[in-house]
């Protein structure tokens, strides 16, 4: 059973959220007046079907997109209302990113992608290589610093993107289908390793369709509809 190490204190809440498309002649209500918290050290898995609205929240939580009414504190702060330059600030260094598709870049070597979000956000490059030396090392890819994406497993690329996601120590992991390019035993591999950041004090916000995989989490979202249908908190 997942070890519940959430704080109590909201890392995130938001309020009457909504989000809405227009496709032509036609709208589309991606997210209808969404109330939701999530617990500092957290671990949340947001889960529903295609055009549920579940992909459209981690947009917004990630800053990725704004909502198109309501209100999205992050950290006490109502990141909804800032303007590009502070959302891209809040972005850089409050929220790591973990995506399906990896995401790194192919020319770079492991410390090269792990230092990317240090260098937007300023920090001195002997500073960052520490840190994603460090970093490396955690992810158990000490002796792989040099290689280059297309030189990794699956399960390689995807601690290298989870070393980059904590470059910044950002308050909350967003992962969006992290095991979904993964064979099941590397998914658990990687499973491991967030539940451990978790249990470590990090807040982590998963979508998944998986039911298996939403078993690492200790509380599971279910959207329908643009709305949350189901939350359930599972006991540790």
């Amino acid at each position: 059973m997942p070890t519940d190490t959430s704080t109590g204190t909201p890392v995130v809440r938001i309020v009457g959220v909504t989000k809405v498309y227009s496709m032509g002649e036609e709208t589309v209500n991606a997210l209808a007046g969404v109330d939701l918290e999530i617990e500092e050290g957290d671990f949340v898995a947001i889960m529903g079907p295609s055009g549920s609205g579940k992909s459209t929240l981690l947009n917004v939580l990630g800053c990725l997109d704004r909502p198109t009414s309501g209100s999205y504190f992050l950290g006490g702060v109502d990141v909804a209302q800032m303007d590009d330059n502070s959302i891209s600030a809040i972005r850089s260094r409050r929220i790591g990113f973990i995506f399906q598709s990896f995401n790194l870049i192919p020319s770079h070597s492991v410390l090269e992608n792990i230092e990317v979000p240090m260098f937007y956000a300023g920090t001195p490059p002997e500073s960052a290589r520490k840190r994603a030396q460090e970093l490396a090392s955690l992810v158990q890819l000490g002796n792989r610093t040099g290689h280059r994406p297309t030189q990794l497993s699956g399960g390689q690329q995807q601690r290298v993107a989870i070393a980059r996601a904590l470059a910044n120590d950002p308050m909350i992991l967003l992962c969006d289908e992290p095991t979904g390019n993964l064979d099941s035993v590397t998914g658990v591999e990687i499973m491991k390793f967030l539940t451990k950041l978790n249990e470590e004090g990090r807040t982590v916000i998963m979508v998944t369709h998986e039911d298996d995989i939403s078993a690492w989490a200790k509380r599971v979202i279910r959207f329908r509809d643009g709305k949350i249908y189901e939350d359930v908190r599972r006991k540790s």
